[in-house]
């Protein structure tokens, strides 16, 4: 991930109703949530949720499928696992350390892979 991009994501999750959008998908899973399940379980209003949306999306932070007339929005799992790996690549000066087995664990978890031991 390069560092414009990892501006864009960490710019787009640092409003709080961007981050609680971002976290309820990520907790959805890839299957996703129609938008107005969305605003329904955060109580924010539709206006704002597009607005929020779009500027998660612009970050590629969430990805949006159409499903007759809803759209149906996802978390990126791509690019949060690029964001996470981007922020701790040099944890602890390159050596193996706890936060950075736990964010690779996590990361492996999030796209259903094994993490190494």
């Amino acid at each position: 991930m390069e560092t414009k991009s990892a501006l864009d994501a960490l710019s787009a999750i640092a409003h709080d109703s961007r981050l609680a959008v971002f976290r309820l998908l990520v907790q959805t899973g890839p299957q996703g949530m129609a938008a107005t399940k969305i605003a329904q379980q955060l109580g924010i209003a539709p206006s704002s949720l597009s607005f929020h949306l779009k500027e998660l999306a612009h970050a590629d932070m969430v990805c949006a499928t159409p499903a007759g007339r809803s759209i149906i929005y996802s978390a990126n799992f791509s690019t949060m696992n690029a964001l996470l790996a981007y922020l701790t690549a040099n944890c602890c000066g390159g050596t193996d350390c706890l936060p950075a087995a736990a964010a690779a664990a996590a990361a492996a978890a999030a796209t259903g892979l094994k993490s190494r031991p």
